[in-house]
């Protein structure tokens, strides 16, 4: 049973839900209307991890910019 993401055509709320019909659309939470639309939800993830250091773990230093703009430059492949 997926969650989707929606949003309220007549108050703006954008709100997540979990369906069982992928089809069906739930009414808003806030003002309760039935005029909702589902969104395209974005995945996200992260490559790399923590790494150990003096028994603890602490996150990896941020990598030098490399001048990617990320898949949201429309080219991915400049990544690389």
């Amino acid at each position: 049973m997926p969650i989707f993401e929606y949003l309220c055509d007549d108050c703006g709320t954008e709100f997540e839900e979990l369906v069982f019909d992928r089809e069906e659309c739930p009414p808003c939470p806030k003002c309760a209307s039935a005029r909702t639309s589902k969104l395209m939800s974005a995945v996200r993830s992260r490559t790399g991890g923590a790494t150990a250091d003096a028994g603890g773990d602490t996150p990896a230093p941020a990598a030098a910019s490399s001048g990617c703009a990320g898949c949201s430059g429309g080219n991915c492949s400049s990544c690389h």
